[in-house]
């Protein structure tokens, strides 16, 4: 199916879901993946600015930039990963079909996202980038309860 088509196509659902209600959405499908699919938009930008586009609807933690094996440029298209898959829903509803550059873009889900074969080309820290994302670890702090004295609640 033509891009533009698939994108059209999108915007009348989301148009018929806001028009006629309903409990379940067409983005329920997809809610166990926060992974959406990214194309249409120039070859210039990099990864930091397709970051800065996409993060208005939530927390990237990965971006995976095609780019052509031989020469490294882009090839126009990504997948990107959000920290919370609420934010592919806003990012699809509102950036699908949006022009940047006079190029429009095409932002749809992604079922299941593979993450791409390792290569002997890439380097240690690329793979880890691929498989772990770039996003801060959660640092989990543990409190410890004491007991109180009730002396040291008197003023």
């Amino acid at each position: 199916m033509n891009p533009l088509t698939n994108m059209k196509n999108v915007l009348k659902l989301s148009e018929h879901e806001l028009q006629h209600g309903g409990k379940k959405s067409w983005h329920d499908m997809y809610k166990d993946s926060a992974w959406i699919f990214v194309a249409g938009f120039p070859y210039t930008l990099t990864e930091g600015d397709l970051v800065c586009v996409f993060s208005q609807y939530g927390e990237v933690v990965n971006i995976n930039l095609i780019r052509d094996s031989k020469t490294g440029k882009s090839k126009g298209f990504c997948f990107l990963c959000y920290e919370d898959q609420r934010s592919t829903v806003l990012a699809v509803d509102n950036l699908n079909g949006i022009k940047i550059l006079d190029r429009t873009l095409r932002v749809d889900h992604v079922a299941d996202y593979k993450p791409p074969k390792e290569n002997e080309k890439m380097d240690e820290e690329t793979l880890r980038l691929y498989m772990e994302g770039c996003a801060p670890k959660p640092q989990l702090q543990h409190i410890k309860t004491e007991k109180k004295d009730s002396k040291s609640y008197r003023r």
